[in-house]
């Protein structure tokens, strides 16, 4: 979304920690002109002296003025190789190569790349996920191409989780469609796996998380009650796995409740999920699902901070339990990115600005990514009535306000 001049030069130089008085002398404008311009006391402004602010505050004229979208570093290489590589199809003449069989990878190897995927994935390393992606989900397709009865299933277990994991970045870079169509594929792979029922259940959960993305939220949450039902623990069930699959289905579906403006519905929702993760007794992070007694706090936390309870969110925060187990960087960066959220609500700048930089220490990547950040941060440095110092401005810097 663009802005005006006014809005841009004030806000790019309170992120940049530079006065008036010092954008104007390194500039070389006056210091009147560039109050004029922040106060919007000028209709006009000469293209020269655009040009000399944005060499100073380092984006391009365009930018400054509001033509256009600040640029951010993208990732336009790999998302074409991507795309290739998700929308392969032996089915369509001239894009069945990724199904050839002179160079295929084993099982086990094949598993431990897959697994290394997974790592990037929760881990928020958006590049290195998206440099392994098209290669996993080739030698995937190959693997099944190559192999019959239980290997092939075993290939098809492999393929599923190369095509969510592929639905999760598309989806974590706003490419929608894209992550329909390896969630999509992910669900036909985990159909024909050794362990269909769950597999199938995993994939469904990225469905419906494209759909709430899409806006499509009385449908996810039916999506996802469905799935629930249908692979819910019975009762004196340990089944870690089984239990993952079923919290998360419950969380996406309480999401894509709330998101409909029921919030009552989103809370019962929820109640089950926690009961679920008390009964897992520890938290768990795994390719399957990321469940357990502090992931479901995290998420009730956050549940109130999108009802626009922010007072609420902060005071459970105060009784989220301790790990008891492995809970991934991004749900921790996300947390606090909710959290950030409610104190900027609450004029706590101060406790947002801690807690958007704990949550950039965590997810340096992953957040770069997250509107919620973007527009935490941009609100913060936009009421700013004084410079706030270099560490604020490294962390407008990285939240894209630049």
């Amino acid at each position: 979304m663009s802005s005006s001049l006014a809005e841009n030069l004030a806000r790019f130089r309170k992120a940049r920690n530079l006065s008036q008085e010092e954008l104007a002398a390194a500039a070389s404008v006056g210091v009147d002109t560039v109050g004029r311009i922040e106060r919007g006391d000028r209709r006009t402004t000469r293209p020269a002296t655009i040009a000399k602010l944005a060499r100073v505050l380092a984006v391009t004229p365009d930018a400054l003025s509001g033509l256009m979208p600040v640029a951010h570093a993208g990732y336009d290489g790999e998302i074409a190789r991507l795309r290739q590589a998700i929308t392969a199809s032996a089915e369509i003449p001239g894009l069945d190569d990724l199904t050839d069989t002179d160079d295929v990878s084993d099982r086990p190897s094949l598993a431990m790349a897959s697994h290394a995927a997974w790592r990037a994935y929760v881990d928020g390393r958006h590049s290195d996920l998206l440099h392994a992606l098209p290669i996993l989900l080739t030698d995937a397709r190959r693997l099944v191409h190559a192999t019959t009865g239980d290997a092939n299933a075993a290939a098809q277990r492999l393929l599923s989780t190369a095509y969510r994991l592929c639905a999760g970045i598309a989806g974590r870079l706003d490419m929608d469609d894209l992550a329909w169509t390896a969630a999509e594929r992910a669900l036909a792979a985990a159909r024909g796996s050794d362990d269909p029922e769950i597999d199938s259940a995993i994939s469904l959960r990225y469905l419906v998380w494209t759909l709430i993305k899409q806006g499509r939220t009385a449908e996810a949450e039916r999506v996802a009650v469905k799935a629930a039902e249908e692979i819910e623990p019975r009762m004196l069930d340990r089944d870690v796995t089984r239990a993952g699959v079923f919290g998360n289905l419950l969380f996406n579906a309480a999401n894509a409740a709330l998101r409909s403006g029921n919030g009552v519905r989103a809370d019962d929702l929820l109640a089950v999920a926690r009961s679920a993760a008390v009964r897992a007794g520890r938290d768990n992070a795994t390719e399957a699902a990321i469940f357990g007694p502090r992931v479901a706090a995290l998420q009730t936390v956050d549940h109130a901070v999108r009802l626009g309870d922010p007072e609420t969110a902060l005071r459970l925060a105060e009784g989220i339990p301790e790990p008891r187990g492995p809970v991934p960087p991004f749900w921790e960066a996300g947390h606090r990115l909710h959290l950030a959220h409610a104190a900027a609500l609450l004029r706590r700048d101060q406790q947002a600005t801690k807690l958007l930089g704990e949550a950039r220490d965590i997810a340096p990547d992953w957040v770069q990514r997250q509107p919620l950040g973007i527009m935490v941060m941009r609100d913060m440095v936009d009421r700013a009535t004084r410079r706030r110092g270099r560490p604020f401005a490294d962390l407008a810097a990285h939240y894209g306000v630049l």
